[in-house]
């Protein structure tokens, strides 16, 4: 069994800004190198990752491995939640 948080290979993706994101929908990308979220639109679309853009990030420790539908992501942080006061 392959440990780390499982997503579909087609929610990681590049944006036009070179950011490799998870997208969490409603419109929020999750950067996986700095945990920060981004608000998403279509047209930030970059590109789908290769296996080789998977590896490099294996080798930063991002990824823990993928298959052809699903990438096993590190944990990452939570989103902000607001607060009561």
């Amino acid at each position: 069994m392959t440990s780390g948080t499982p997503v579909a290979r087609g929610l990681v993706f590049m944006l036009q800004t070179g950011e490799i994101v998870v997208d969490w929908g409603d419109g929020r990308v999750q950067d996986v190198m700095t945990g920060d979220f981004l608000e998403f639109q279509e047209a930030d679309y970059g590109g789908a990752l290769t296996d080789s853009d998977l590896d490099r990030l294996k080798d930063l420790g991002r990824v823990v491995s993928y298959t052809a539908q699903i990438v096993y992501l590190r944990p990452l942080p939570e989103p902000p939640r607001p607060t009561i006061e």
